[in-house]
């Protein structure tokens, strides 16, 4: 029997609603697939260290925050970690207790309980399948798997629940007519919905009462919920964080608690014999989070690993290298770590060339229409909000029939795809359609499609416009002295073929979206006669015989486009050969980490539609280095550093140096992490197994026919099939600038400075080209003594 309605007085419900609020601010967001950028798993727990997060995780989710203590073992054995790593490391922390000595840290390593599988605090739905043998947390996934994919619906469905009610309404409306719940045992399911208060925070809190949730349990409950959702709660946690962007805000993570509050509320009620084991779960989340000697060796361990690569990276920075005078090519790359690789490359074919790095959209805050679309797509990074509109749309006639084409290629693609078509599907177009999957198959699905025309801003931009635009991202780029002939703007975008998550290839300083527009539109204003003029009247003269040429980078098979420029003209055509021969060298030095690659065969796995490798994406990011390119020029380091072009000397107020610090370093971080989390908690923070993906909505995937959606990176992005490709470390922050200046931003940005105070980012201080000092907790610096470049 389940309970009535009761008087429940305000400050509880305040009390409650609070605790909601915050676990569901510690649930990160999860960007739609047409724009997925990468997200810190951890963003809801970067006010606490690692090992902190650790316990928390383990007891919310059942994962560590750590890679296991048998694959830390193995790092030790075979030197990635060795003991000059484990011992600075331990003389580091500042965890109460933590082991003795380096010794005691090892035997830690073969207890019991740090080798375990962690297991989360039970819900009553682990508790109710354990007392009856009915899988019901299964069955609550798909129940509700199969309700959110309709309603959280982008598109791709042809019929959507209730559309235009309330989340919670329109569940509820949902949920009193579904019967699965009735059939697999739970009586009256139907009934309880219907009697559920008709609103989200008079459900949560009347679940809470019959729960028996104390105020101090209360939010490590919901977050255990929250958690249990999956995807589901993390799109909504974006649908939050999108309507706060634009000043607004969103109940969706509520209504999806007292959605998942109601069913334990159900069959708490419903299964003898398991209030007394739930009561015990409820005290176990009421206790504070504290972690355990185990969770503190392995945050240990993880800062060793850390500090064994910090140590290869500092040597390798053995000071700054000799840069010519005036450059013939000067090209501007994203700072993305796939950049570096064919910088590198592009520098050796010819002394005259320079390679700059800059955030991706190359500080143009841009919200773009595409031809044939009135969608506007936000090309910059996702904590910035777009100032600029524009649109590659042209005469009527023409978007009429791009229109027009494009309408029908949806409409096909939705005959095919939908339920209730997909057989006739076959009977009528499988024949004709065979031709297509043995193309497709062999690695013949075609080539990118055309790029569109040249990107214009809506409304034009006065001559006053364009001048501070361009001096505003010239001195960002540190790019106001010295510039070559030809400086070319290259954007980047990866080309695959069948891979939902195709556009995590793409740029994530521009949402997700390829670099294309933003270079282009730059090129073009940097090119105009108004804009050289205004540039000119305040101090900013560039050279007359400088050309700004965009371009595109395709990270999949380092082929560089060429945009709105005569490539056959005599300086162009050089770059040309230039880009052609690193785009060589480039995919002979990837080629060697991607299975089953060849040099000759990295642009066929662009096209192939079977390819769950294309290439590695940001597998491997570890660095993040902000400094003139003298101090990383000539360095092999290995594709896994962010490389942002930076000079402190020229930073007046050291503006950039903040927006460095506080943009580009934390959407790296975002990477990171997120890198680092799909690797060490693939099953709660990792998209699962490609071989078995299906799109829902538009918005995610799901594995198999149902259930919950998975965000994060699928396996097969950070594994190789025997071993991670990805090495779990945290982002080292590398910075050419005062160590006072550094500091001066970091006490300024708490949210920034959280990040390093409590261990999820490193950071340096740069001087010369090598390394000086390493923050510390607390706004402090610890000289750094150089470390010898190994023999």
């Amino acid at each position: 029997m389940f309970m009535n309605h009761a008087q429940i007085a305000p400050a509880r419900l305040s009390d409650m609603l609070a605790a909601a609020e915050s676990a569901a601010r510690a649930i990160p967001p999860a960007f739609p697939l047409d724009a997925t950028v990468a997200v810190n798993p951890f963003l809801g727990q970067t006010g606490e260290d690692l090992a902190t997060a650790s316990a928390r995780l383990r007891r919310t989710a059942g994962i560590r925050a750590t890679q296991s203590a048998a694959e830390y073992a193995a790092a030790i054995r075979d030197g990635r970690i060795n003991e000059a790593a484990l011992r600075d490391a331990l003389d580091a922390a500042t965890f109460s207790p933590k082991p003795a000595d380096v010794g005691h840290l090892m035997a830690i390593l073969d207890a019991p309980r740090i080798n375990d599988t962690p297991a989360p605090l039970p819900t009553i739905a682990d508790l109710a399948a354990k007392a009856t043998g009915t899988d019901w947390p299964a069955i609550i996934e798909r129940t509700i798997g199969l309700w959110a994919a309709g309603r959280f619906d982008r598109g791709q469905a042809l019929w959507q629940p209730r559309p235009g009610e309330e989340c919670f309404a329109a569940w509820r409306a949902w949920a009193s007519h579904d019967l699965t719940p009735e059939i697999a045992g739970l009586t009256g399911f139907c009934a309880h919905v219907t009697e559920a208060p008709d609103t989200a925070e008079r459900a949560i809190l009347r679940a809470a009462e019959a729960l028996g949730l104390s105020d101090a349990a209360a939010e490590s409950v919901f977050h255990r919920l929250y958690i249990d959702l999956g995807g589901w709660s993390q799109h909504a946690r974006w649908l939050l964080w999108q309507a706060e962007l634009e000043g607004g805000t969103d109940r969706t993570l509520a209504d999806l608690l007292a959605i998942r509050l109601i069913w334990e509320e159900a069959l708490l009620a419903h299964v003898p014999g398991i209030a007394e084991d739930w009561a015990k779960a409820v005290a176990a989340h009421a206790q504070p989070v504290a972690p355990d000697i185990g969770e503190v060796a392995l945050a240990i361990l993880q800062d060793a690993a850390d500090r064994a690569h910090q140590n290869r990276l500092i040597a390798a920075l053995d000071g700054q290298a000799a840069i010519g005078d005036r450059p013939f090519l000067q090209a501007a790359f994203c700072i993305d770590v796939r950049s570096e690789v064919f910088r590198r490359a592009l520098e050796s074919v010819d002394p005259s060339v320079e390679t700059i790095g800059f955030a991706g959209f190359f500080g143009l805050p841009l919200s773009h229409k595409a031809q044939g679309s009135d969608l506007a797509a936000a090309h910059l990074p996702v904590l910035l909000t777009p100032g600029i509109e524009t649109t590659s749309q042209t005469d009527a006639a023409q978007e009429q029939e791009i229109r027009i084409g494009a309408r029908a290629v949806r409409a096909w693609g939705r005959f095919r795809q939908a339920a209730v078509s997909s057989f006739a599907f076959v009977e009528s177009a499988g024949p004709v359609y065979a031709g297509k999957l043995v193309r497709d198959a062999l690695g013949m699905a075609g080539k990118p499609p055309k790029s569109e025309p040249a990107p214009q801003v809506v409304g034009g931009m006065t001559p006053e416009a364009k001048a501070d635009t361009a001096a505003a991202v010239l001195g960002a780029m540190s790019l106001t002295k010295g510039l070559g002939k030809i400086v070319l703007l290259l954007g980047h975008g990866g080309h695959v073929t069948n891979n939902p998550h195709e556009s995590a290839y793409h740029c994530g300083a521009c949402g997700g979206q390829t670099g294309e527009v933003s270079a282009r539109l730059l090129a073009a204003l940097l090119n105009d006669a108004e804009t050289r003029a205004g540039l000119a009247k305040r101090g900013l003269a560039l050279p007359e015989d400088t050309l700004f040429v965009a371009g595109l980078h395709d990270t999949t098979t380092d082929e560089i486009t060429i945009h709105d420029a005569d490539t056959k003209s005599g300086d162009l055509r050089k770059v040309r050969d230039w880009l052609k021969q690193a785009g060589r060298i480039a995919r002979a030095e990837r080629a060697r980490a991607l299975p089953g690659a060849t040099p000759a065969t990295i642009a066929d796995r662009a096209l192939n539609w079977a390819e769950v490798r294309p290439e590695w994406g940001l597998a491997g990011c570890a660095a993040f280095v902000a400094a003139p390119r003298r101090a990383t020029a000539g360095k092999d380091l290995g594709g896994r550093a962010f490389l942002h072009s930076y000079d402190w000397a020229a930073d007046e107020g050291f503006g950039t140096l903040e927006l460095i610090l506080t943009a580009p370093v934390v959407v790296a971080s975002w990477i990171s992490l997120q890198y680092y989390g799909s690797s060490v908690a693939p099953e709660v923070f990792g998209g699962g197994n490609k071989l078995i993906h299906n799109v829902v909505g538009g918005i995610g995937v799901i594995e198999g026919n149902g259930g919950r959606l998975r965000p994060g990176l699928p396996w097969q992005a950070v594994h190789d099939g025997a071993a991670l490709a990805h090495e779990p470390l945290r982002l080292s922050v590398m910075i050419e600038a005062p160590r006072a200046a550094i500091t001066d931003v970091l006490a300024r940005h708490k949210d920034v400075r959280d990040l390093f105070d409590n261990g999820w980012l490193h950071l340096f201080a740069l001087k010369d080209g090598c390394v000086d000092a390493r923050y510390r907790p607390g706004l402090t610096w610890e000289d750094q003594t150089p470390i010898a470049r190994a023999a």
